[in-house]
């Protein structure tokens, strides 16, 4: 897939160092990028900005190896999913938040928790694909040309990682009630 037009000239603007390129490349896949990273590495604001930024550095320097097999997009936002993935790999096992609440808005609260925790506790290529297919919408074949896996394993990992929430939610509200 080439990119537009537009895009294409912006691309070729970066390679020749154009700042004011970059910053229109910048401004339009940064929102999506970072919701991404964001919904990846959970809560960390902080954390999810660094990899984004870390995710830029690493395309401006590939971009002249950018051969439009894909959309921009696509590409720009599988280095940001490398990125978060290696940020995840060096922190370790998540840390699980506490949901100590009270109420009908409280319950809904401590479920949205659990279900945060239960997506955090996931191996990283099963909360990838999770959260690339149940919250970004992204099909198969987009997901396994973002992580360099075969459609089928996407397809497996998704399943498990839900099998995986399912057991966890079911555990957790176990114990409260």
């Amino acid at each position: 897939m080439t990119p537009s037009a537009d895009e294409g000239a912006l691309l070729d603007a970066v390679c020749r160092g154009e700042e004011a390129a970059f910053r229109a490349l910048y401004r339009r896949h940064t929102p999506r990028m970072y919701a991404v990273v964001r919904r990846l590495l959970g809560a960390r604001r902080a954390e999810a900005e660094d990899v984004v930024q870390e995710a830029w550095l690493r395309a401006v320097k590939r971009v002249a190896s950018f051969r439009g097999e894909s959309l921009f997009s696509t590409w720009v936002c599988g280095i940001a999913i490398r990125c978060a993935m290696e940020a995840v790999r060096q922190r370790g096992a998540p840390e699980l938040a506490d949901g100590v609440t009270t109420g009908h808005e409280g319950r809904q609260l401590d479920l949205a928790i659990d279900l945060e925790s239960a997506v955090a506790a996931l191996p990283d290529g099963y909360r990838t694909v999770l959260v690339l297919h149940d919250v970004e919408g992204r099909t198969h074949a987009e997901i396994a040309e973002l992580l360099e896996i075969e459609e089928g394993t996407s397809k497996s990992q998704l399943s498990r990682a839900r099998q995986a929430v399912r057991a966890c939610l079911r555990g957790t509200r176990g114990e409260q009630e």
